[in-house]
């Protein structure tokens, strides 16, 4: 596919994850591919080029909306993370990288011998939530589901992911880039909340 090709797809792709409020990258992409009626298995742009280009759109096209959402969701975070601190809560995904549209999630790791102790955790709290899973992929090659704990704090969703205490130091791989997960703990969070 030609470097016009892809470039077409990215930002066609930025616009559909920030206007239609697709969150998942390759869905995105394909929906571009069709749209500008090019093939859409063969040569897509990789998901860090979407990631780049929806900040890109955000920044641009956001305003006051986007800078409010991003600080909702960032702080939402921080009081999430207080409230779970005793499981050294680390903020990943969209609210630490800022791509974040309506329909993001915070998106917490969490580190407990079981899940059930932070299930135990948020009801002496009196805090709703969900229970759910989520698959992650290992830089070994392995794949793991995780259990997901979906609750609502002040208005905003959060998805904590309940790792086990060893899964602190080896980070499952982002689809984003393939790399390690970025996580920020509560101090990072801080900092990025009084710079913004």
């Amino acid at each position: 596919m030609s470097y016009q090709g892809r470039s077409g797809i990215v930002e066609e792709a930025a616009r559909i994850v920030c206007v239609e409020l697709v969150t998942d990258y390759g869905q995105a992409k394909r929906r571009a591919a069709q749209r500008l009626g090019l093939p859409s298995q063969a040569g897509l742009p990789d998901n860090a080029a979407v990631h780049a280009a929806v900040l890109d759109y955000l920044r641009l096209f956001g305003g006051d909306e986007y800078r409010r959402r991003l600080r909702q969701m960032r702080s939402t975070a921080l009081s999430a993370m207080r409230m779970l601190a005793a499981y050294s809560p680390r903020l990943a995904g969209a609210t630490l990288s800022g791509a974040v549209t309506a329909a993001h999630r915070v998106q917490l790791h969490l580190f407990a011998e079981s899940a059930e102790a932070v299930d135990i955790e948020l009801l002496n709290r009196g805090v709703a939530f969900e229970h759910g899973e989520r698959r992650y992929r290992y830089a070994d090659g392995g794949e793991r589901n995780v259990p997901l704990l979906r609750l609502d704090v002040g208005g905003v969703g959060v998805d904590a992911a309940v790792f086990a205490p060893d899964d602190l130091r080896r980070a499952p791989l982002s689809p984003l880039d393939g790399r390690p997960f970025r996580r920020a703990d509560l101090a990072e969070v801080e900092r990025l909340l009084e710079s913004g």
